[in-house]
């Protein structure tokens, strides 16, 4: 297939499905749980960067990050959807987003995950990512594993 990973409005409509998709299945993962959507007005005044990958034309995943500090970015909203999973497309959109935030001046990647995402934190670890106290509103919620990289 023919693999293409370009910038988007994260308000634009395809965005904002494949964020819906990634909402319901945080849900079946933590029932009850609030997810931590993008408002996209808030996301693009504060210079978030919102990639979506295509296969064969198909908007299948998407990632974001914001600026957190003058030299760090947070990535959000990583997600490839289900039919898709297993083919490396999730580490295709981190290593974008990595390189993006590099060439913007970041020089450290902070992100957040769930103990219910087996599979998310094995990409992060096999990345170069390591374990940090959890940070923000992570702080003391025992569902969240946060992981950071120097880029």
């Amino acid at each position: 297939m023919n693999l293409e990973i370009h910038t988007a409005d994260a308000g634009d409509a395809e965005g904002q499905k494949l964020m819906r998709e990634l909402d319901l299945d945080l849900n079946r993962r933590y029932p009850g749980a609030p997810t931590n959507g993008i408002d996209a007005a808030e996301f693009r005044a504060a210079g978030g960067c919102f990639v979506v990958l295509r296969s064969g034309g198909e908007a299948v995943g998407c990632g974001a990050f914001r600026p957190r500090q003058a030299d760090c970015v947070e990535i959000k909203r990583m997600f490839v959807r289900d039919t898709y999973r297993g083919r490396g497309y999730s580490r295709l959109i981190l290593q974008r987003l990595e390189e993006l935030a590099q060439s913007r001046g970041f020089r450290r990647v902070v992100l957040e995950t769930g103990v219910g995402q087996p599979e998310a934190i094995g990409l992060y670890e096999s990345a170069g990512y390591l374990r940090i106290p959890n940070y923000g509103h992570y702080a003391g919620n025992p569902n969240s594993v946060c992981f950071a990289k120097q880029t």
